[in-house]
């Protein structure tokens, strides 16, 4: 039996091209339910002899343990994810997980600003003319213009900006690179920026990132988390606000004003529609909130 896991994990990274890290979590999970099966009350001699009953009995093991559905739909997914595997490769008669049901996660939506809150925290940094606040103006101008990841700003080097044709090239998750365009106001920010905030950064003149620290090196991620931070505590913004919560609302914004689905898609790189489909719900929350104090 471990020998047929170990096949489905190797799999997993060759196929799927799954990380170190998830492929770890899906021996954890399936490590889990050999255990289940191993000191439980089903003991198996090998996986064809498991039935939909022991799958069933499982499940409900895991709700009897107080585990998060979250987490329970995650280890289900996982041992689904290999009897499907397992069915696929001929080396079981009969999938015992077909008519398994996941418990239902109710999905949060992601928190956004208002449009209000979000001028106030552009604003923030506009106060003063330093080097480090004219860097400050444009992360965050370009944080909520562009919709991207805190990995991806942070990651950006000079090269991947283009001031004349209005574009940066952003490196996506998987290698796949997007290019998006640049708003009057952005393309400012990043000018100033370059004119007369980098130069001042810079220690290294080989330096290629393009937002450098206070040591003339790459922003980190957690840097720039640190900077939002404080702009959000300066502009005296209730809640928690991370880089996200801007990626978040630029995508919500853009929906409400009318911006086609397919095109936010993009914009976030996104490799599924169906999580972009989750600002529809935000922007119709609003909507409904809107009508509610309106009433």
């Amino acid at each position: 039996m471990e020998e047929q896991l170990t096949a489905f994990l190797d799999f997993l990274q060759q196929e799927y091209k799954y990380s170190n890290n998830t492929t770890a979590a899906y021996k954890n999970d399936l490590s889990q339910f050999m255990s289940f099966l191993t000191y439980g009350r089903y003991p198996v001699e090998n996986w064809d002899d498991v039935t939909d009953e022991i799958v069933d009995a499982y499940v409900s093991y895991m709700k009897k343990r107080a585990y998060a559905s979250s987490s329970v739909a995650r280890k289900v997914a996982a041992v689904k994810s290999f009897f499907n595997y397992l069915f696929a490769h001929n080396l079981i008669s009969d999938n015992p997980t077909t008519n398994i049901d996941s418990p239902k996660v109710k999905k949060r939506l992601p928190k956004t600003l208002s449009s209000e809150d979000i001028d106030k925290l552009l604003q923030a940094p506009r106060q003063k003319k330093s080097p480090k606040h004219l860097r400050d103006t444009a992360l965050l101008t370009m944080l909520y213009s562009t919709g991207m990841r805190v990995t991806e700003v942070v990651s950006l080097s000079m090269e991947d900006v283009d001031l004349k044709e209005n574009v940066l090239i952003c490196q996506g998750k998987d290698e796949m690179a997007r290019e998006l365009p640049l708003d009057k106001e952005t393309k400012q920010a990043i000018e100033d920026y370059l004119e007369n905030g980098r130069q001042y950064l810079v220690k290294n003149k080989d330096e290629e990132a393009l937002f450098l620290n206070h040591r003339g090196q790459q922003l980190t991620r957690q840097g720039l988390w640190l900077i939002i931070k404080a702009y959000a505590k300066k502009a005296k913004l209730s809640g928690d606000v991370t880089p996200h919560t801007l990626r978040h609302s630029f995508a919500a914004h853009k929906l409400e004003s009318g911006s086609d689905l397919q095109e936010v898609q993009r914009l976030l790189g996104h490799a599924n529609i169906s999580t972009t489909q989750i600002y529809t719900q935000v922007t119709a929350e609003d909507e409904k909130e809107t009508s509610a104090n309106a009433a």
